[in-house]
């Protein structure tokens, strides 16, 4: 199988897409700079947007191979329009006040419409198909790519290990080829493998030429003239079709049309006719349905892996745009938090310089203000900062393109809150896990790659024996042609090709065969060694198949230990919070009655602030924790209400709340 690279979160980007990612966050801050340094509105934004070039409606993408009834259409090319790269036009009815306001929902959905890791995904479906069309006609099948495409970057996916690699579908040649390397070390080079297939499309060959010929002669005894000149005519068509039983039937019609100008001709022109009909079955190697039909049975296994990789590809970037949505919620409630806190800063400096006109407090009371308005600006700096990375990237994980500045430099405001904790997956452990093992698409995988694996060891065993084919063919020859004007003899010959044709089918000169031809190679080493190498390949597989159901275990074991150590986190951070805000509470009442300070109350809002942060950061790595666990089971379709057919075609319909 041939793996797609995975992106990592933020600290897996390489320095070339962080050089990237750098140059466009400046981008979008300069745009954003330059907007408020007009004076610009939320109205004047939101004009703006107006005037961006409206996405077109999205149409169903199908890609799937055409079929006509039309014999012309066989010799004729088949295109495949150009990718869509307009964003759909969900974004636009989301734009409200010059912001995008996006839910969790909305980020899906947008997803599975424009996200171009589906959308390259999406095109294996229609190649897997494609294979199938070209196993029917006896070809060999040239594989599909059942890897997870993660090449948007953000968004982490997978817990203990990963969960993202496909089973092994790759192409063979009957098992011939390079180093067959497969998903998660597998080997897979006798994929395939076995006796040679023939075509299964009929062929039909015609010729036809003329040909004039001279030849000087030495004397006139052979043909009574000293230069011999003939022309010839030739017709020929021939049928060849095989069928999936070993069975090869051929049939040829000769016609050949000869004039000279000899007096010795007896027939001139002569007129030959001559038709074959051909019988050919293997009886060991090659023979039955088995061996010659693997290469369909192989592919429409494939396209079934390929069915499930794209579900997992769904799956894969349903779990990364969940995870990017709560990161962009963390970092926009983590922003309110820092400017709550410098806001609160901002009215005790401006307290501060009050009291300090009134001479009611020192000098250096009012510097460690200014020192704490300094600290709580660079807080929220950086806030803002961590906000607009994370709008940029999950603007560029929902659309096709960010050629647009406007949409490029618009913020992106999520309209779910993780502030309340949700009810987590509920049963015991076993039962969680044995829905995992029924649900987790990458054992389904792997069990119809087991499938192909018993079809091609099969075919081995088959390519063992001798080849033993029965051929046996019947025919018929019939000659016509008016006499010769300078012959003698009488001539009883039909004078017309019809009359050829008749002789030839009438048995008055039939030609018929039956034989037996045998081909037993001496210690057979090389079908010998695939045979063997097959049932290797098998039995690793089924290993694999066992090592990938205890890795699931492993991981929904673990998804539930780090939700259960984040809802404690999440306790253990309201906690903390609650004793910060009555901290704070207790710190400004003394404040405002003269028994305290100004430091001790900003003391105690720094730590609110640092409370709250670290509960927006316990909420956001408990919803991370749910989606990890959703991915772990395998519920993440059914927990979102996805459905694969909107995926398919890239247009989602409406959903009820």
């Amino acid at each position: 199988m041939k793996q797609q690279n995975k992106t990592q979160p933020w600290c897996g980007i390489s320095s070339s897409g962080k050089a990237a990612v750098a140059i466009a966050l400046a981008t979008t801050l300069v745009a954003q700079a330059q907007t408020t340094a007009a004076g610009a509105t939320p109205n004047a934004v939101q004009n703006n947007a107006a005037k961006m070039p409206p996405a077109s409606a999205t149409p169903a993408l199908r890609l799937d191979i055409p079929h006509s009834w039309n014999p012309i259409n066989a010799y004729r090319a088949t295109l495949v329009q150009q990718p869509n790269l307009a964003n759909s036009a969900r974004i636009d009815s989301l734009i409200q006040n010059g912001e995008i306001q996006l839910s969790l929902r909305n980020a899906i959905d947008l997803a599975l419409e424009n996200n171009l890791d589906i959308a390259i995904a999406r095109y294996n479906l229609p190649i897997a198909q494609a294979d199938i069309l070209r196993t029917q006609a006896g070809g060999t099948f040239r594989g599909v790519n059942t890897g997870v495409v993660q090449n948007t970057p953000g968004g982490g996916v997978g817990g203990f290990g990963s969960g993202a690699s496909g089973a092994g579908a790759g192409g063979t040649s009957g098992g011939a080829g390079g180093a067959g390397s497969g998903a998660s070390g597998l080997v897979q080079s006798t994929l395939g493998t076995g006796t040679n297939v023939q075509s299964y499309d009929p062929l039909l060959t015609g010729t036809f030429s003329v040909e004039h010929y001279t030849q000087p002669l030495s004397n006139t005894t052979v043909y009574g003239v000293q230069s011999l000149q003939q022309n010839t005519t030739n017709g020929n068509v021939s049928y060849v079709q095989s069928f999936a039983t070993g069975t090869t039937l051929s049939a040829t019609l000769q016609n050949n049309r000869t004039a000279a100008n000899s007096p010795f001709t007896f027939l001139n022109p002569t007129l030959n006719t001559y038709y074959h009909v051909q019988f050919q079955q293997q009886l060991l190697a090659g023979f039955g349905l088995g061996p010659n039909l693997r290469y369909l049975r192989i592919a429409k296994n494939n396209q079934r892996i390929s069915d499930e990789a794209f579900k997992l590809q769904i799956i894969s970037t349903v779990t990364q745009i969940a995870n990017m949505y709560w990161d962009l919620v963390a970092a926009y409630e983590d922003e309110q938090v820092k400017n709550r806190a410098l806001e609160f800063a901002q009215n005790t400096l401006g307290n501060g310089r009050k009291q300090l006109a009134l001479q009611a407090i020192p000098a250096m009371e009012v510097m460690k203000d200014e020192a704490e308005v300094a600290n709580r600006e660079q807080d929220l700096t950086i806030a803002k900062s961590a906000l607009q990375f994370q709008q940029l990237l999950i603007k560029n994980a929902l659309t096709r393109n960010l050629d647009d500045p406007i949409l490029e430099a618009m913020p992106v405001r999520p309209t779910d809150q993780s502030s309340v904790l949700t009810a987590t997956a509920s049963g015991a452990t076993e039962d969680i896990i044995a829905q995992a093992l029924s649900s987790r698409l990458e054992l389904s995988e792997s069990d119809i790659d087991l499938e192909n694996r018993d079809i091609s060891r099969d075919a081995a065993r088959n390519a063992l024996l001798p080849s033993v084919a029965l051929t046996g063919y019947y025919g018929g020859t019939g000659l016509a042609g008016p006499r010769n004007p300078a012959s003698t003899e009488m001539s009883t010959s039909p004078t017309n090709f019809g009359g050829a044709l008749g002789n030839a089918f009438n048995n008055s000169s039939p030609d018929y065969y039956v034989g037996v031809n045998v081909s037993i190679p001496i210690r057979n080493r090389v079908a010998k060694s695939d045979q063997y190498r097959s049932e290797l390949e098998t039995r690793q597989a089924e290993l694999r198949l066992q090592q990938l159901k205890k890795q699931i275990r492993i991981e929904v074991r673990n998804a539930q230990y780090a939700l259960q150590q984040s809802e404690a986190r999440v306790v253990a951070a309201q906690k903390g919070r609650d004793l910060a805000a009555k901290t704070f509470d207790i710190t400004t009442k003394e404040q405002e009655l003269g028994a305290g300070s100004n430091v001790q109350t900003l003391e105690a809002r720094r730590d609110l602030s640092t409370a709250e942060s670290a509960l927006v950061a316990a909420m956001t790595a408990y919803r991370k924790a749910k989606v990890e666990l959703d991915r772990a089971i395998g519920s993440t379709l059914e927990t979102n209400g996805i459905s694969i057919e909107s995926a398919r075609t890239g247009v989602v319909d409406a959903r009820p709340l």
